[in-house]
């Protein structure tokens, strides 16, 4: 049994402030901090501090500046509990929403009739509720003791309370913030050291793009167009459709040519795509675009992802992906190049995600192409190598649209080509491990581009092989597994491939697998209806845990299979994000498997490792379904180690 920790895990929420009423109470340059940050989300700060505070050295100067100025009211008095409820919002019923205290040594804050005054209400409302409280005398400051009194009112009446240096009278904490505009950043340690928070905080910060809340004010702008639009498009083709309607019912008879349009079928279907496409395309670049290419989102940019898919690929989409002022058009319907060098196309695997375990050769053609078509999983790290005078583009390709991308990525790739320009075709992994590789190359082949030089396939390391180390599974072992399977987990159309056999020695990886991990895990472990002589059609499909060892058996089918089928207690590995900083491993069996993904959560690319090797170098936890690794430790070897090694050479020779 595994020992509770002894923190605790707070619930972090954004609270919109706008028109609140924040009591502060207290005059020094917390309470100034307070009042700022009181005023920036919009609420109405109420400072409570008696008269003689103000001569005090302690008086925040900007308090004064703001009172003057009538940003913050002062209520020139000690605390009293009757303002909990009369200064607060007309809408519920004067309640403060929420109060700060920020300082718990400063006698004048409460005085002896606020003391017994906040202490009586406090077993007031602690009897209406049927609870006794037991009042005893303490040695704590007067003020101390006021604050343990207030807190227990503000709880027992769900007011939201802040005490300075006081977790336990606190109801809710300050976060060190980083704000950028609209993002903000949130950061602590649940009462383990607020300078600790404050550090990690900055370190966060600095490690962001320059201009990314900027970035994200525009994204959203984005969003509220496309989803203004798409309404639009939305009442648009309804109408057009009733129209259609209409006139097959016998509208106007006279003798015109009808539209292009006239004839075709529009579903509730239809409508439904095309108000969607354009959202989850914007979800697709939010997930997949580099930071720094969010951070400076350009009006191409924007224009780009406003614009919608026709049925089929158009000019005005095969615009490129620029950088900042660099982006070019690039045509699409001339076939000779303007500047009588004939270009070329290179594909080349950028490997499992890490930028230091790219190939010479892919680096130097990222240092020398004209222009870059990047897969949307090429990781930030291998785009920031790019230069930034090179145009880029990302493919737009999410669940659904995945074959019209692709037929963007290549009309593009081929008008780069025809107009005599280097064109890099950059694919994550290598180009011929289920990353169609060797569909481009027929592509161009059957465009003329049959030399040696027109088109380049440069090797890159695949994540079938390269993932299983970074989770530190070894594919092969002796005496664990002596041959390894790569497969894909989705075929052509999203058709669901041949399931691969059971063998105890073997390990499967399967790559493009989890977004579909219940059908895939059911193929394994059952037999398909093909298989038995059924019709896929009326064949329900249980679910893998629900499977047990004993159903499997079918001796009494006209059809008997053959195919070994997958135990449920196969261990099994998700690998994602492989050698990224934030590199998931789920580590459990076939049984569970879809159950930890479903929890968890999905962090693209990832793929799946079945088989005994799972568990060679790491056992699983017998009381747990499955285990999860967050991180990646890097590649770096430390310089002490380096040098400790060339030191012991040095003494050999």
């Amino acid at each position: 049994m595994a020992t509770p920790p002894s923190y605790h895990t707070s619930l972090l929420t954004a609270t919109d402030s706008r028109a609140h009423v924040h009591l502060i109470i207290g005059s020094n340059s917390l309470a100034g901090k307070r009042c700022e940050q009181s005023l920036a989300t919009g609420a109405k700060p109420i400072l409570v501090a008696p008269d003689q505070q103000e001569q005090s050295s302690a008086f925040h100067y900007g308090l004064k500046n703001a009172i003057e100025s009538g940003q913050i009211t002062w209520l020139r008095q000690a605390f009293t509990p009757d303002l909990l409820f009369s200064l607060g919002r007309e809408e519920v019923s004067g309640v403060v929403d929420a109060v700060f205290v920020t300082s718990t040594s400063n006698p004048g804050l409460f005085n002896a009739s606020s003391s017994a005054a906040v202490s009586t209400a406090a077993a007031a409302a602690e009897e209406e509720g049927g609870q006794q409280t037991n009042h005893q005398t303490t040695t704590q400051p007067r003020s101390t003791s006021s604050a343990k009194d207030l807190s227990s009112l503000c709880k027992r009446n769900r007011i939201p309370i802040n005490v300075v240096d006081s977790v336990a009278l606190s109801s809710f904490s300050i976060l060190s913030t980083h704000t950028d505009g609209p993002l903000q950043i949130g950061v602590t340690t649940n009462g383990r050291g607020c300078h600790l928070a404050s550090r990690i905080r900055r370190e966060v910060a600095a490690a962001l793009p320059v201009g990314l809340g900027a970035g994200c004010a525009r994204l959203g702008e984005v969003r509220r167009r496309v989803q203004e639009e798409d309404q639009l498009l939305h009442e648009s083709l309804a109408e057009n459709a009733a129209e259609q309607s209409s006139r097959g019912a016998g509208g106007d008879e006279e003798g015109l040519d009808q539209s292009a349009s006239f004839n075709q079928l529009i579903t509730e279907a239809d409508l439904d795509a095309a108000k969607s496409r354009r959202m989850r395309w914007l979800s697709q670049v939010c997930e997949y675009w580099p930071l720094k290419r969010l951070a400076g989102l350009s009006d191409e940019d924007v224009d780009i992802v406003l614009q919608s898919y026709p049925g089929t690929a158009s000019a005005s989409v095969l615009a490129s992906l620029g950088r900042g002022n660099d982006s070019t058009t690039i045509p699409t319907t001339d076939n000779t190049s303007t500047s009588g060098k004939r270009g070329r196309i290179i594909l080349a695997g950028s490997g499992p995600g890490h930028p230091d375990l790219l190939t010479r050769a892919t680096y130097k053609a990222i240092q020398s192409a004209d222009l870059i078509l990047a897969d949307k999983l090429v990781p930030a790290g291998v785009l920031d190598l790019i230069p930034r005078r090179t145009p880029v583009s990302i493919a737009r390709k999410f669940p659904g649209n995945a074959d019209q991308a692709q037929e963007e990525l290549l009309s593009q790739a081929l008008a780069g080509v025809q107009a005599g320009r280097t064109v890099l075709r950059l694919k994550q992994g290598d180009p011929f491990i289920y990353g169609r590789g060797g569909e481009e190359v027929e592509y161009f082949r059957a465009r003329g581009y049959l030399g040696k030089d027109d088109v380049i396939v440069l090797p890159g390391i695949t994540s079938a092989l390269s993932a299983p180390l970074f989770a530190g599974v070894p594919p092969t072992q002796r005496d664990v597994a002596d041959q390894v399977l790569i497969c894909t987990g989705t075929g052509k159309k999203g058709k669901a491939p041949v399931p691969p056999e059971y063998v105890a020695s073997r390990t499967c990886v399967f790559l493009m697998a989890l977004h579909r991990i219940g059908g895939l895990v059911g193929e394994l472990t059952r037999y398909l209806p093909s298989e038995l002589g059924e019709d896929e059609s009326t064949t329900p499909t249980p679910s893998p845990s629900s499977q047990s060892e004993e159903s499997r058996p079918l001796p009494n089918q006209q059809k008997q299979p053959t195919r070994p089928l997958w135990p449920l207690d196969t261990p099994c590995a998700v690998i994602e994000r492989a050698s990224c900083p934030d590199q998931r491993v789920v580590r459990t069996t076939l049984q569970y498997v879809a159950e930890a993904i479903e929890q968890e959560g999905s962090r693209p690319p990832g793929l799946l490792v079945v088989g005994r090797a799972c568990e060679a170098l790491y056992k699983s936890q017998q009381d747990r379904a499955w285990t999860v690794e967050e991180g990646f430790r890097g590649l770096e070897v430390e310089d002490a180690a380096v040098n400790a090694a060339l030191g012991g050479l040095a003494a050999l020779a």
